[in-house]
């Protein structure tokens, strides 16, 4: 049995986009009960060079709407990346979930061989569409998924693995 582009694309950020919405809401809890600013921990990082929690999710949520976006052959919807809070991260990725949910398997499957072009500063990047999800997407979107992960725990959080996999 095969799996297609759209099983391994937008039921994947679903999945992942909804365990990040509850990691936020935990996140949002912890720092209520100890009286800490929300701010303190979406602006937080793991490095100086690195960027912020608000920062990982914008990426992340941007990397599934822009994937999903490319491989079904329409525009991805812009956000201003503004958002300053919990709720705020929560409410993009609704939007994104929103977005993602409104396209479906016929627009994705059979996108294997479809040419994606990115900007990236001054380069132009070329890919076909498997690859694509599979060599830049998917690793782009895990690793900011995975920062924002990182930085929570490293402040203390109380998140794990199950939170990051889900309950199947």
């Amino acid at each position: 049995m095969s799996i297609s582009m759209y099983q391994a694309s937008v039921p994947v950020f679903q999945r992942q986009l909804g365990n990040l919405d509850l990691i936020l809401d935990k996140a949002a809890a912890w720092a209520e009960s100890r009286k800490i600013d929300g701010s303190v921990l979406v602006t937080a990082r793991l490095a100086p060079d690195m960027f912020t929690l608000a920062r990982q999710v914008q990426i992340a949520t941007d990397n599934a709407k822009g994937a999903t976006a490319r491989l079904a052959g329409v525009a991805p919807p812009k956000f201003e990346d503004n958002e300053a809070s919990f709720a705020d991260l929560k409410a993009r990725i609704a939007k994104t979930l929103s977005f993602i949910g409104g396209i479906s398997a016929a627009q994705i499957d059979g996108s294997e061989d479809r040419e994606i072009t990115l900007s990236a500063g001054p380069r132009e990047l070329h890919f076909k569409g498997q690859a694509y999800l599979l060599e830049f997407a998917m690793p782009n979107f895990y690793f900011h998924y995975s920062m924002t992960y990182a930085i929570l725990r490293h402040n203390g959080v109380d998140v794990g693995k199950t939170d990051f996999l889900g309950r199947s």
